[in-house]
């Protein structure tokens, strides 16, 4: 298992602001308002949702001590929702037909009614993902509840910077072995 050093070594120079922001969004000091469990589950969530797997195993053996079992589920079960219901939001939002949107969903969401964490920590897993996946209905409303939690928007903006982060960083160590595969073809 690489540590989360090993992990920002191996992000090549270009990629010297993740590094930096690596070493930073995942402790309490780089994303105020979020405890230490609501950073690494919303930490995995991203890893998830990035769709890096070698890096969401990575992530998830270095979460594991901050988390307890109903935390890394609730990270899986938000970026398999999340990325269900952005995909379909998103498509209410951009066909500009309202009609759509008093049509039933017909898509199963019952893990956001009993998530098996706090909601407001689920909120959190389900805002970074739909950040990362590009749907701004879905942001909003996360948003909202978030707020309606009382998390702040120093809080709820950590979780964009975790999931903005998270994401770069399993994009450009995915990019990065491709690039060095082919080049040893």
């Amino acid at each position: 298992m690489r540590t989360l050093e090993s992990i920002r070594e191996a992000l090549p120079g270009y990629a010297r602001d993740l590094q930096l922001n690596l070493g930073s969004v995942l402790t309490p000091a780089g994303a105020p308002g979020l405890s230490e469990r609501q950073i690494w589950a919303v930490a995995l969530a991203a890893a998830v949702a990035s769709r890096n797997v070698a890096f969401s195993r990575e992530l998830q053996a270095l979460a594991a001590p901050h988390l307890d079992a109903a935390h890394v589920t609730a990270a899986h079960a938000a970026a398999a929702v999340m990325g269900m219901n952005n995909v379909y939001y998103r498509f209410l939002h951009l066909v500009e037909d309202p009609e759509y949107a008093q049509l039933p969903a017909r898509l199963r969401m019952n893990v956001l009614a009993s998530p098996g964490i706090a909601r407001a920590d689920f909120e959190l897993l389900s805002l970074a993902v739909s950040a990362i996946n590009g749907c701004g209905t879905c942001v909003a409303s996360h948003e909202r509840q978030l707020r309606g939690h009382g998390l702040t928007r120093e809080a709820v903006q950590s979780a964009v910077r975790i999931a903005a982060t998270l994401h770069a960083v399993a994009r450009v160590l995915e990019s990065d072995a491709g690039i060095e595969h082919a080049a040893a073809a």
